[in-house]
């Protein structure tokens, strides 16, 4: 599939995302919108990537929704379409496989919510996150109702209140960001980290994803029975069971099956 707002690359077992509107900071419209949910559904179905990065050409990773798109829209129409980018950034979290954000320069808005959304987070050293729509009279709500779910509530109501930005090393205290690099090494990085997900056991891989957020909303007692649930699937998967057998026997696991 083609597209013109996306740049897609596959790279062994890593899948990589380009947004590719540098001329605006990468900022979202329809398209682009729809052309991160198509690829990330395309990556997903794709049997040889295990791993997912989300980048931005050019001096940004994204500065959120393109303004020009929503002049002039109604209520309705409004709506739609930030539920429609909720959606995307919903479905990152259901997905079997890790997605990891690589941002750099302007990580703002919707596009700070895009990085937040994302499983794990490598940031250049010249990043600057915020939710500046206070400034120009809109209060960034949508993206403060991801952002707030990375980060402390305090920090994430500072950034909603004043428009202020933060810089990377503070996004990693506030837990926004899990590891800050130069911003000549962040591919790298990001690729780094990638490829060591990429070694691990798939089912684990997405076993463990889908247990930790299906946990985050649960009541203590229903977290623990599940999570004793979850593992004892794990466990006696093919995988699971070849993992418990190199251990005792004190050798380096087979390669993964994926069952």
């Amino acid at each position: 599939m083609k597209y013109q707002t996306i740049i897609i690359e596959r790279r062994q077992r890593v899948g990589i995302i380009t947004l590719n509107r540098p001329e605006v900071r990468n900022a979202l419209n329809t398209q682009l919108v729809k052309e991160i949910q198509d690829t990330l559904g395309e990556l997903e179905d794709d049997p040889e990537i295990r791993i997912i990065i989300i980048k931005g050409a050019g001096k940004s990773f994204c500065s959120g929704h393109d303004f020009s798109g929503l002049q002039g829209k109604n209520v309705l129409e409004l709506r739609h379409i930030f539920r429609r980018t909720l959606r995307v950034i919903e479905n990152i979290a259901t997905m079997s496989k890790p997605v990891i954000a690589a941002v750099h320069g302007y990580v703002s808005a919707m596009g700070c919510a895009l990085a937040a959304g994302c499983d794990l987070v490598i940031a250049a050293d010249n990043a600057l996150f915020q939710l500046p729509g206070i400034n120009l009279g809109v209060a960034c709500i949508s993206p403060a109702a991801v952002v707030s779910r990375s980060m402390s509530r305090k920090k994430c109501l500072e950034l909603l209140l004043t428009g202020d930005s933060i810089e990377a090393s503070e996004a990693e205290k506030a837990g926004l960001v899990n590891r800050v690099v130069p911003l000549e090494k962040l591919d790298d990085a990001a690729a780094e980290l990638a490829e060591k997900l990429a070694s691990k056991a798939p089912l684990a891989l997405e076993f463990g994803k889908q247990a930790f957020y299906n946990m985050l909303d649960m009541e203590q007692s229903q977290a623990y029975n599940y999570a004793a649930e979850m593992i004892a699937i794990n466990l006696d998967t093919e995988d699971g069971k070849e993992g418990v057998a190199s251990f005792l026997e004190k050798r380096k696991p087979r390669p993964w099956q994926g069952r």
